[in-house]
C-alpha cells in the first residue's frame, strides 16, 4: 500500500466534489483528495506552474478521477493533453461521471482513461465506489513512475542546457 499517494479530484460540481470527500472519509481512506475545478487548474498543477510549484505540498497524484463535463476544456482535451506530457503520460486516470453514454464511454478510453466509471445517484454508493478505487487503485495495481516535466530531464541535460558561467580567468 501507499499511503502516500494522493487522489486528484477534477470536478466542478462543488457539491459532487463535496459528496466524494464525505465518502472517502466514510470509507476511512487516508490518502489525501486533492479537489480541483478545472481542467486549466490540473494542467498547472501537474505542470507545477504557479501556486503549484511546490512538489511537497502539491505532489503529483498516485490517481486521477476525472469528470468529462467540465467548464473551459472538457474531460477528453484535458486527458489528451495529460497523454501527450512526458514525465506524466502514464499517470492512472478513472473518468468518474455522471454520463452514461456510449460515446462518451468509447471516447474515454481511446483518448486514454484507464477506467470509466458513472457517478451513483445514492451516498452509499459512492461510500463502496471510494473502498474499490482505494482497494484497487492504491493497494493492489502498480503504478508507474511519474514525475514532473521538469524533473524528467537528465540531470546531465539540465547542466547543459544552463546559461554558460562567464569568461573563465586565465593565469598567465
Amino acid at each position: 500500500m501507499n499511503d502516500q499517494a494522493v487522489f486528484l479530484l477534477i470536478e466542478d460540481n462543488e457539491n459532487d466534489a463535496l459528496l466524494i470527500q464525505r465518502a472517502f472519509v466514510q470509507a476511512k481512506i487516508l490518502n489525501q483528495l486533492m479537489v480541483l475545478g478545472s481542467a486549466e487548474d490540473a494542467m498547472a498543477f501537474f505542470t507545477g506552474a504557479g501556486r503549484y510549484a511546490n512538489r511537497a505540498e502539491f505532489p503529483l497524484p498516485g490517481l486521477v478521477l476525472l469528470d468529462l463535463k467540465l467548464p473551459g476544456m472538457d474531460g477528453f482535451e484535458f486527458l489528451r493533453w495529460l497523454r501527450t506530457q512526458p514525465g506524466i503520460s502514464t499517470t492512472r486516470v478513472v473518468v468518474l461521471t455522471a454520463s452514461d453514454s456510449v460515446h462518451d464511454v468509447t471516447g474515454a478510453y481511446k483518448v486514454g482513461a484507464n477506467s470509466f466509471l458513472i457517478k451513483p445517484v445514492d451516498f452509499e454508493r459512492f461510500v463502496e465506489i471510494s473502498r474499490a478505487l482505494n482497494g484497487y487503485w492504491m493497494w493492489l495495481d502498480r503504478a508507474p513512475e511519474t514525475v514532473r516535466p521538469e524533473e524528467a530531464m537528465p540531470r546531465a541535460l539540465k547542466e547543459f542546457t544552463r546559461p554558460a558561467p562567464g569568461p573563465r580567468p586565465t593565469s598567465g
